[in-house]
């Protein structure tokens, strides 16, 4: 069985659809303070928290457990330069934890979601994997002290892990019965899909004298039906190879803010109002990916590489969440 850590959140109930349908036994582990219990549809769902020791003890005892994908970290960039303690408990701590019943059950295939926020201010585009790594934000620094944590662990114990640092997860399930559910939302794409279907007055750009074409922030959107693909390799990398590597998974190009806008107006066939305002501060101006390793080594690739193409996946999804809009 593989045990899904925040399986009812955005990304893991993804990869629990595709685990399922590739023929994999799931659980998932999730205290649902984040995620929603509507989304695990596969699997069995634990209700649990990975502070308390004990009980992730006992869900790996009741359950013979092979493999563990990590999805269960806190994600807002503001939030943990305001609140830092909150992420440093819980995307490092609690993984310790984690790690150490791993440990115990003698449990040694872990899957770790991380984020290209590890690189910080990029040197050079697209990012490769081998990219000095220097977070500006507390965000970044958890996902990179466990990154560290696990290269410990594989030397001490043995423990091999695929690390899968992400772009802009984006888009939702072609069929439409799971996707992106984030309360409060704060990824870009839903964001302007609530301004479409009327949820939100308005849509703002931070920034637009960037050195890009538009002078907005240009960023690599990739879907999260093609990320899911990528645990299911990267787990069967692990299974054939037992040794531990890194990977970029992004689409490989970028588009900006205002093309993001664009689009969606396009897909929606909707108008809304779009403010111009300052930059944010810690914004670069462009992050793309390289994703030539994972295509190479995991023999992976991206089917969903149109912006358009991810958005009308996202608001098929958007408008059967937000119906009272409608």
């Amino acid at each position: 069985m593989i045990l899904i850590v925040g399986g009812a959140g955005y990304i893991g109930s993804h990869v629990n659809k595709s685990l399922n349908e590739a023929g994999y036994e799931t659980i998932v582990l999730d205290n649902l303070s984040y995620g929603h219990e509507e989304s695990v549809k596969w699997g069995r769902l634990c209700n649990c928290d990975l502070s308390n020791i004990d009980d992730v003890d006992e869900v790996f005892n009741k359950y013979d457990i092979s493999a563990v994908m990590h999805f269960s970290s806190f994600i807002d960039v503001g939030e943990s330069v305001t609140n830092p303690e909150k992420y440093y408990n819980n995307n490092v701590v609690n993984t310790m934890n984690l790690l150490h019943v791993m440990l115990k059950h003698n449990v040694k295939k872990f899957i770790f979601s991380s984020t290209c926020a590890t690189y910080g201010i990029p040197q050079k585009i697209p990012l490769v994997e081998d990219h000095p790594q220097n977070p500006i934000n507390p965000y970044g620094w958890t996902k990179l002290m466990v990154e560290r944590i696990l290269k410990d662990y594989d030397t001490a114990y043995g423990l091999k892990s695929v690390i899968l640092r992400y772009f802009n997860a984006s888009g939702a399930d072609a069929s439409g019965i799971i996707g992106e559910w984030h309360n409060p939302e704060t990824h870009l794409i839903p964001l302007i899909l609530d301004a479409a279907i009327g949820k939100r007055e308005n849509i703002k750009i931070f920034g637009t004298d960037y050195d890009t074409p538009d002078g907005t922030c240009i960023r690599d959107y990739i879907h999260v039906t093609d990320l899911a693909d990528a645990h299911i390799k990267s787990l069967q990398y692990l299974e054939k190879n037992n040794e531990s590597n890194q990977f970029n998974l992004g689409n490989g190009q970028g588009f900006s803010v205002k093309e993001v806008i664009e689009s969606v107006k396009e897909v929606t066939n909707k108008e809304f109002q779009v403010i111009e305002t300052e930059r944010r501060e810690g914004d670069p101006a462009i992050l793309i990916g390289s994703s030539k390793k994972a295509k190479e080594t995991l023999g992976w690739n991206p089917q969903y590489t149109d912006i358009k193409q991810i958005i009308e996946t996202a608001w098929n999804w958007h408008k059967k969440l937000n119906k009272e809009y409608l």
